[in-house]
């Protein structure tokens, strides 16, 4: 059988499959896998190097459906190329406990990247990755010794190009210079409204080229031949990243050939026929995979298998010359801290009143000793964040050592760059934005929770005492936001010695992101603070010998406030018990007796204290509790003023405890 008929023949049977899972499932969106079966296909069985067998391949090549919505093209090239999806989990699309789930989800079916379906994540995750190639590359790569040698390529549609994120992402690439990614444009002019000349006109092509992108096209997305030229010509081209417009009819070979409503439902029995004869499909079963493509699909598994052999054998004989290299290798693909943190005291030693974000910075700069695959930076703002680590280097087009990043004014774009860097492995990201600005990466956030990735987020400036700036900067309802994501965890620490208690607890995560909320205004060194703030919650003092008359909790630079408001309440004969809270996330993990010795059910009468929104307090504080919060906008004044006339005081604290009945 000729390269061409075998070509067809395999192209074709991704359709069917995609095509016939949609239809079974009675849901999903068929237009994408038959327009774009041909590129994808072309990039996985002649271009990109991966092993089947072995799916975690360190110098495997990454592909990212950014169009996750088309998931039944990923999971038949999954099947067909030996990842071990069944035909069976194709007719279980989208159904529950299935390995093929409606969008693409890491960790979830064995080959799948990264969770992709959010327009244009996929971009800025492809960004990432290659980040991450380019910098472990200058790491580990000596002369004769390629060890990082891959490409990140993704399948883009008109969708994600329309998505400000792909807009952030890819301005930064180009900027970056970052010849190894290879985004595939599946430029079909349709979305789920109709043409894109509704809402969508510009020249994609004259954007990347203005970016900084190598840009290429091709005419016909039919066309094995010229698709295949398209990816040589990007892989040549080392110093940009290249966006490949390939021109492809969404629907294509079926009835509703070029129409929107071959994007998200599915095709019918009859169309689905009708289908089948355009392409000469003659194959009465579903679900059918011809034994041609079966052979052939094992020639290019053993090809992947070879691949990976031989950087194996390139890996051992360089372990033999860079023996320390390898060790370090070891290090940083580790999930483990290379040090016992607990066990170093400089670790945990600070002085004096200073802002967490300042003592953030301090653990930082003190992290770099000991962990030295971090890298990370900011949007924009690491002067003000405090996110820079001293003598790491800028990560550049001219210098890909560097460790900090200079993400520019692209808050959603880094969040996901960050999701990709972590899913690339290797390495150990961190990000930093304003409180206020988290709402520019709450879905990136959400992602890292979703994707059960130890993404650090570093965001300061974190109350009202912001000050000047004002409302538009001052956040109210974004600790409970953050609060609010599932596997995701906040840290809000009152002083130095709870920011490097959060530090480690982030750094220690393996399953979930961890936000450090930090404060702009210097704070005291409290007596009594450790790192008992592990436990996201503890005593930091009791004014009682038994059961306190109250409880007094809060988080951040309102836990001061609290201390000095139990020593005007013991002056009273009011006996209180100061509770630090920097993570509700974490305590809610601690044992029920722990708890219990924390807040005893017996006492009824309890004040919380966090100078943002009331929401999610009264778990704590109960119906005979109080809160004292700010559930309005902030306004522009020095923050000192600010909490005073927002009532955030010792005096309104001894107020509401007195007040409890």
């Amino acid at each position: 059988m000729s390269n061409s008929v075998i070509d067809n023949l395999s192209i074709n049977t991704i359709r069917m499959l995609s095509i016939e899972g949609v239809q079974k499932a009675k849901s999903g969106h068929p237009g994408l896998p038959l327009g774009a079966a041909p590129m994808a296909y072309t990039l996985w069985s002649k271009i990109m190097k991966h092993n089947p067998e072995n799916p975690n391949w360190a110098n495997r090549d990454r592909f990212i459906l950014s169009a996750g919505h088309g998931s039944m093209l990923i999971y038949s090239l999954l099947h067909l190329f030996g990842y071990g999806l069944t035909i069976e989990d194709l007719q279980n699309f989208r159904q529950w406990g299935s390995k093929t789930p409606g969008h693409p989800e890491y960790g979830h079916t064995v080959g799948v990247e990264i969770t992709t379906g959010p327009l244009g994540q996929g971009i800025a995750n492809a960004v990432g990755m290659a980040i991450a190639e380019a910098h472990l590359a200058s790491v580990f790569n000596k002369p004769g010794f390629d060890i990082v040698d891959h490409y990140t390529y993704a399948l883009a549609g008109d969708g994600c190009m329309m998505e400000g994120i792909a807009s952030e992402a890819a301005s930064l690439a180009g900027t970056l210079g970052l010849g190894k990614l290879i985004v595939l444009y599946d430029s079909n002019n349709i979305s789920i409204e109709g043409h894109t000349d509704i809402a969508f006109r510009e020249k994609v092509g004259d954007r990347f080229k203005a970016y900084g992108w190598q840009v290429l096209f091709v005419e016909d997305g039919n066309d094995v031949e010229a698709i295949n030229k398209a990816l040589e010509e990007a892989k040549a081209d080392k110093d940009h990243p290249t966006l490949i417009e390939i021109k492809t009819k969404i629907g294509a070979g079926s009835p509703k050939e070029g129409s929107a409503s071959s994007h998200g439902e599915p095709l019918g029995a009859e169309n689905i026929l009708k289908t089948k004869e355009f392409y000469k499909w003659s194959y009465d079963k579903d679900f059918h995979v011809p034994e041609e493509v079966r052979d052939y699909m094992k020639t290019l598994q053993e090809r992947g298998r070879n691949s990976e052999e031989a950087w194996n054998k390139l890996f051992v004989e360089y372990a033999k010359q860079y023996p320390e290299l390898a060790k370090l290798w070891e290090t940083y693909h580790s999930c483990e801290l290379p040090v016992d943190l607990l066990k170093e005291e400089k670790f945990w030693q600070f002085e004096g009143k200073t802002a967490t974000r300042s003592s953030s910075y301090e653990v930082l700069n003190r992290l770099t000793a000991y962990i030295p695959n971090l890298i990370g930076g900011s949007a924009d703002l690491a002067p003000s964040t405090k996110t820079y680590m001293k003598d790491q280097g800028d990560f550049s087009a001219e210098d890909r050592s560097g460790k900090n990043l200079h993400f520019g004014v692209r808050e959603h774009a880094m969040a996901a760059i960050a999701n990709g860097i972590a899913v690339h492995g290797g390495l150990r990201p961190y990000v930093s934005t304003f409180f206020v600005f988290s709402d520019y990466m709450k879905h990136s956030m959400r992602l890292s929770a979703l994707m059960k990735l130890p993404v650090i987020y570093v965001l300061t400036h974190d109350s009202i005492g912001v000050g000047e700036d004002g409302p538009t900067h001052e956040p109210i309802e974004h600790l409970a936001a953050l609060r609010s994501i599932p596997n995701f965890t906040v840290y809000r620490p009152a002083d130095s010695r709870e920011v490097a208690a959060a530090w480690y607890s982030a750094l220690t995560q393996k399953d979930a992101p961890t936000a450090l909320v930090l404060s702009r205004q210097d704070l005291p060194l409290l007596e009594g603070s450790s790192n008992e703030a592990l436990k996201g919650a503890y005593i930091l003092k009791d004014y009682s010998n038994g059961t306190p008359d109250v409880l007094l909790m809060a988080t951040g630079s309102e836990v001061q406030l609290i201390v000095e408001a139990a020593a005007r309440l013991d002056e009273k004969g009011i006996k209180s018990r100061v509770i630090s809270m920097p993570s509700l996330e974490v305590f809610e993990r601690q044992s029920a007796e722990y708890k219990e010795s924390i807040l005893p059910k017996a006492v009824r009468k309890r004040v919380a204290v966090e100078a943002l929104s009331s929401f999610g307090w009264h778990k704590y504080v109960g119906l005979d509790g109080a809160v004292v919060s700010i559930d309005t906008f902030g306004a522009s004044a020095p923050g000192n003023i600010l909490f005073e006339k927002f009532g955030i005081t010792v005096e309104k604290i001894v107020e509401a405890a007195e007040n409890l009945k």
